[in-house]
């Protein structure tokens, strides 16, 4: 019997590559803006190919493309009609990039943010946990091995989130994101929030998305402190600082044309990626302090995937595609190499 998300943590370092909605929005095949993942419809084949890309860069978890798949963004862009088909056809998908690697892989199902929760409207509540259920149910049906809710910037949703995936008997791994003002927005701390999700049966919490590794690291800390269950990490690629501590506050000073609506995000956030050595160094500082769900949300690829993996000890299908200079024709060092060329490396 396959072990549990949990067995598996407790053994060592599991990679989940997130960011889905960027990474097929960079591919041409998901409308920035909308942010809704009709490619699971009209684009499986593409999917399908993301999916296996980041099984081979590293990842353990194939995180089925529900994101933003709910009844609520459905129903903005005029398609409420699709919200079934779409997300039955995102677990399939899922599923049989599973299947190509005999099994190995983990298949989460996905609820997120909904965009509804108003502490101060009860009924937002009971709307919600009509969608998370609806979604968790067509995630049991497709066997999945645990369910992510994920991005939750207020508590209570993300407790919602949690009470209807063990409903439904099944693992659940929660995350958080945390805007620029450093708590959830109906004032909770991220570590206590994280406590609390932990006592309510959580199997997994922790952050992900908003916030670069800079940004998120200091929280993450406080998590870990406060918890005994594990710890998910999954920050976006992009370089937040103390002053703009999110990829929502960031801007880019260097820019000869900018975006229309003022701000690099969320589509031209390019020049203020970081690069994939940083990311490896987040996941090695990230384990050394005991959190062993490590990835990446928005801005994620292959190639960070792969070199996040590397840094805690993993070996991916395409590490054998992993940078090695010593052939290159300006800065290797095969002696084969000619030395006129390779001397041109510093005026290159």
């Amino acid at each position: 019997m396959k072990k549990s998300i949990v067995a598996a943590l407790d053994q060592g370092p599991v990679i989940c590559a997130e960011g889905y909605l960027f990474e097929l929005e960079r591919r041409g095949y998901l409308q920035a803006g909308s942010f809704v993942p009709e490619v699971a419809l009209e684009n499986p084949e593409v999917l399908e190919c993301v999916h296996r890309d980041f099984v081979k860069a590293g990842s353990d978890i194939i995180e089925a493309f529900t994101y933003n798949g709910h009844r609520e963004k459905m129903r903005i862009i005029g398609k409420e009609n699709l919200l079934e088909p779409l997300n039955r056809s995102a677990l399939t998908i899922a599923k049989k990039v599973q299947a190509e690697f005999d099994g190995t892989p983990f298949v989460a199902g996905n609820i997120s943010n909904t965009n509804l929760y108003d502490p101060e409207d009860k009924s937002s509540e009971e709307t919600i946990s009509r969608m998370f259920a609806e979604m968790i149910a067509w995630s049991a049906e497709a066997k999945v091995d645990f369910i992510i809710g994920e991005t939750f910037y207020f508590h209570r949703e993300a407790e919602i989130a949690l009470e209807e995936i063990k409903k439904a008997g099944l693992d659940a791994v929660i995350t958080l994101a945390v805007m620029a003002g450093g708590r959830l927005e109906d004032g909770i701390e991220a570590a206590e929030s994280c406590r609390r999700l932990e006592d309510l049966g959580a199997d997994v919490v922790g952050l992900n998305c908003f916030r670069g590794p800079d940004t998120m690291m200091p929280l993450l800390k406080e998590v870990r402190r406060a918890v005994s269950c594990h710890v998910a990490a999954l920050p976006v690629t992009y370089r937040t600082t103390e002053e703009e501590s999110t990829f929502f506050k960031l801007r880019d000073h260097h820019c000869s044309v900018c975006s229309p609506n003022g701000r690099p995000f969320p589509e031209a956030l390019e020049p203020l990626y970081i690069n994939r050595y940083e990311a490896a160094e987040f996941a090695r500082e990230a384990y050394a302090e005991n959190v062993r769900y490590v990835g990446l949300c928005c801005g994620a690829n292959p190639a960070f995937i792969r070199q996040l993996a590397e840094a805690v000890g993993k070996t991916a299908i395409n590490s054998k595609y992993s940078p090695d200079m010593e052939k290159h024709f300006l800065y290797g060092t095969d002696p084969s190499l000619r030395k006129n060329i390779r001397g041109l490396g510093e005026k290159a």
